[in-house]
């Protein structure tokens, strides 16, 4: 069955349009043109995809068979050996058809990045070909669009546990730049990382928040591998407000 999408961790902070404008207006220059750069490619993606009659889930889905729950699609991940960024698609929450989860391996990270200090009974990857940090996930609809952002617990992707400072300086990592196994989702998602950076950086600075906040209540707990705590931090999204957005800030800057 599968796990309740769950809600209660949602974020204040950008939610409003008036509340996004401002932050946007807020941003250096290079990195709004960055996100214009995203949505145009991002549009791009749709227009292409649309021409065929696809989405981003059905790509991604393509000639996979069955639809299992839990399973990795596409089986045995998308990486790429370069940028090291790696990311797959699942399902196993109701309220969405599924999610991607993103990540950087350690080749992609700077050299003085370090995992958090651990001293619970988990065994977390150390082998440089499996150190690994989970980035952003992104819930989509049956449409084959995205509907949220969320980051999860330690557990939930086993991967390396990284500082708030650190995963957000990661983000710029992740480039899957080859066109196995659609080179409009490959695209698209990294674009979303993009397009959607303010929001992103709110959601793992969140995130830290609730790991702290859960091991000052419960002390004696490994609040990395507590199943109870999931989801982390969530926000809900929509693509066509985000570009129109980013569009009206920076019309605005050049009047």
């Amino acid at each position: 069955m599968m796990a309740k999408f769950m809600q209660d961790d949602s974020i204040p902070g950008i939610e409003s349009p008036a509340q996004l404008r401002q932050t946007l207006r807020d941003l250096p220059p290079v990195q709004l043109e960055r996100m214009n750069a995203a949505a145009d490619e991002i549009l791009e993606c749709y227009r292409v995809l649309k021409k065929g009659g696809a989405n981003i889930v059905g790509e991604i889905l393509r000639g996979e068979g069955t639809f299992y729950e839990w399973d990795h699609y596409p089986e045995g991940d998308i990486y790429d050996n370069e940028t090291h960024a790696q990311y797959y698609y699942h399902a196993h929450r109701e309220g969405e058809h599924g999610h991607f989860h993103t990540f950087l391996r350690k080749k992609g990270m700077r050299e003085d990045v370090t995992p958090v200090p651990y001293h619970g009974d988990a065994e977390w990857p150390t082998a440089e070909d499996e150190v690994i940090c989970h980035l952003i996930a992104i819930s989509m609809d049956s449409a084959g669009f995205p509907i949220s952002l969320f980051t999860t617990n330690r557990w939930v992707t086993g991967e390396n546990w990284y500082d708030k400072a650190d995963v957000i300086g990661m983000l710029d990592g992740f480039v899957i730049d080859h066109s196995t196994p659609s080179w409009p989702v490959n695209r698209w998602l990294s674009a979303m990382l993009v397009l959607f950076r303010p929001q992103i950086e709110q959601l793992i600075v969140a995130r830290d928040a609730k790991i702290a906040e859960w091991q000052s209540d419960n002390p004696d707990t490994d609040v990395f591998e507590v199943r109870e705590l999931e989801v982390t931090s969530t926000l809900d999204i929509r693509v066509e407000d985000q570009i129109r957005a980013v569009k009206e800030v920076i019309e605005g800057r050049l009047d």
